[in-house]
């Protein structure tokens, strides 16, 4: 009997190690079909998950309905596993090196508990080789086994997207790889137990790492560029998003957006493929230069306002900002390497006054993260109790695209300066001072 077969019939069962906003569904998904284990290494997270709560905030209690699955913090609980996922954060460190620890960490988990016959599936963004050269020795030292002989790798990264409830995990072709032939149907099958649009089976485990990175590497190039233009044309006196507006009238265009590009995808996986590049002796220009742009981008929009402040006669040390938005994207409550803190951070190295408000964010985290904490709300948009001599609306939740200029001008002084980050408001805005990207 295959381990395919004997997935089917419940006679093994597959884990999947990190419950993050990645590996909760997926857990979830297969969960439907197979008997699941699902671990993480915070016991209040579990605990939260045992209670159909998923604490990343992005699935309903219905998503745990009818699972056949098992949420454990103990290790020894994956003993009974015999094909694990591993879907753990791969952050980079203040120098925006690669970060690995949480990955080998899983893999230690994982290799300790290994048996003969067992299949290893990473979802972890990674450089290409990872897998094999960073992850496999580690099975192997652990586990006494050998690979390929004895237990099978695979890679299938991961393509959930926060917030969007369009693309989801059973609705988006997977990519599947494996050490051998054998492992990559057992690997294509097992997932397409799941995935309704099928997979698509890459010829290497490094061809499959290198399909993930270059995906995100390439909309931050894209973003980068448009943030590019958005400097130049603000220099013009030309809105961006009206250019692009009219230039996405041709068939061709891509309609990428300026902004703030931060996150655990984006922000991140360039940063592992240059990293990777530099091993091979080659300085990738155009990627590390899109990263500049990018990371840079909430010290020029905090530039911006303060000279729109000095502009609109105010005293830039006396002055008060409310910024709205601080996590890392719009319509979630995931603050991790979110730019709105380099935009706060700027503002305050000015002596400005910020106050922060967010109706996802967790103020704990906020704090605990970047320094800074949000300001009580008196509704769920804004305090309504405070003149701000700036308004920074940062992050286009969407709670605030309704609001109108009536509204900004309740909370601003006279004068008053109006920041649309994404341009939500420049056909509406008609008397406040008003800039955007």
């Amino acid at each position: 009997m295959t381990l395919y077969e004997k997935l089917l019939k419940k006679e093994t069962r597959l884990s999947v190690i990190g419950l993050g906003y990645v590996g909760l569904p997926i857990a979830l998904e297969f969960a439907k079909k197979i008997a699941v284990t699902g671990f993480d290494i915070r016991k209040d997270r579990v605990e939260m998950m045992r209670n159909g709560i998923d604490p990343s905030e992005e699935l309903s209690g219905e998503a745990f309905k009818g699972c056949d699955i098992l949420f454990t913090s103990s290790a020894a609980d994956l003993g009974g596993c015999s094909f694990h996922i591993v879907a753990v954060p791969t952050p980079v460190d203040k120098h925006n090196l690669p970060d690995l620890s949480p990955l080998i960490a899983a893999t230690r988990t994982v290799g300790k508990i290994l048996k003969k016959g067992d299949y290893v599936v990473y979802e972890s963004t990674v450089y290409p080789g990872a897998t094999e050269e960073d992850c496999v020795p580690v099975l192997e030292e652990l586990s006494g086994l050998k690979f390929i002989e004895d237990f099978k790798v695979g890679f299938s990264p991961e393509r959930i997207n926060p917030g969007d409830k369009e693309h989801m995990l059973t609705n988006v072709i997977k990519i599947v790889s494996g050490c051998d032939d054998e492992s990559l149907e057992v690997i294509a099958k097992t997932y397409e137990l799941v995935v309704k649009p099928g997979v698509h089976r890459a010829p290497t485990i490094k061809v499959a790492e290198a399909a993930k990175i270059i995906e995100n590497s390439q909309r931050d190039i894209n973003i980068a560029f448009m943030n590019e233009l958005s400097i130049i044309f603000n220099r013009m006196g030309i809105n961006i998003y009206d250019v692009i507006e009219a230039a996405g009238t041709k068939w061709n265009f891509l309609k990428f957006y300026p902004g703030l590009v931060g996150g655990h995808c984006i922000g991140v996986d360039p940063y592992y493929l240059t990293y990777k590049a530099e091993e091979y002796r080659y300085h990738a220009r155009v990627i590390n230069a899109g990263r500049y742009v990018n990371d840079s981008m909430g010290f020029y929009i905090a530039k911006q306002t303060v000279k729109k402040l000095i502009h609109a006669g105010k005293n830039v040390i006396e002055s008060k900002v409310l910024v709205m938005g601080a996590t890392f994207k719009e319509n979630v409550s995931d603050i991790r390497n979110s730019r709105v803190a380099d935009l706060i951070s700027e503002l305050k190295s000015y002596k400005v006054d910020v106050d922060i408000v967010d109706p996802y964010a967790n103020s704990d985290e906020l704090k605990h993260e970047y320094g800074f904490e949000l300001l009580p709300l008196t509704s769920h948009l804004s305090p309504l109790t405070n003149k701000y001599d700036a308004v920074i609306v940062a992050v286009a939740h969407k709670p605030y695209l309704d609001l109108d200029e009536a509204y900004f001008k309740s909370i601003m002084t006279e004068k008053g300066v109006l920041v649309d980050v994404k341009g939500v408001f420049r056909k509406s805005i008609k008397e406040l001072t008003y800039w955007s990207l």
